[in-house]
C-alpha cells in the first residue's frame, strides 16, 4: 500500500515541479484540484507533504518487515491517524468546495485508508 501511495505523491510531486497538468483520464478534475487554491499548505505542496509521509510509511513499513520492530509499527499508525484525517478533509474539499475529484488523489487517499486498517490489525495481532 505504502508504495502505491509513494509512486502516486511522487508523480504528483514531479508534475508539479515540471509545471504540467497530471494525466488524469476521463474524470478530467486533477488539474482543477491540483492547481486550486487548496493544493499548498504554506506554501508547500500537498503533494510534496504526502511524499514526505509515503517516504517515512515505507521506512516503517521496511524495518517492522525486517527486524520484526514493533515500534516501526506504531510510528506508522500514528502518523496514519492524522493522515487519515487529512485524507478525509482534502476529499471533503474536493467534493463540496472545488467541485472536482482528482484520481490521483483520491487512489492517494485510499492507500492511506488501507494502510491505515493493516497496520491496525497487525497491531492487534502483536
Amino acid at each position: 500500500m505504502t508504495l502505491v501511495a509513494l509512486f502516486v505523491s511522487g508523480y504528483l510531486v514531479a508534475i508539479r515541479f515540471l509545471g504540467e497538468s497530471p494525466v488524469c483520464g476521463p474524470v478530467k478534475g486533477c488539474e482543477v484540484v491540483t492547481t486550486s487554491e487548496y493544493s499548498t499548505l504554506f506554501g508547500v505542496p500537498i503533494a510534496v507533504l504526502g511524499l514526505a509521509l509515503a517516504l517515512v510509511l515505507v521506512t516503517c513499513a521496511v524495518a517492522w518487515w525486517r527486524r520484526a520492530d514493533r515500534r516501526a509499527l506504531l510510528l506508522a499508525y500514528g502518523l496514519l491517524l492524522p493522515a487519515t484525517l487529512a485524507v478525509a478533509y482534502l476529499t471533503y474539499l474536493e467534493l463540496f468546495v472545488i467541485h472536482a475529484i482528482c484520481a490521483w488523489c483520491v487512489t492517494f487517499g485510499v492507500t492511506i485508508l488501507l494502510a491505515l486498517a493493516i497496520s491496525g490489525l497487525a497491531l492487534r495481532r502483536g
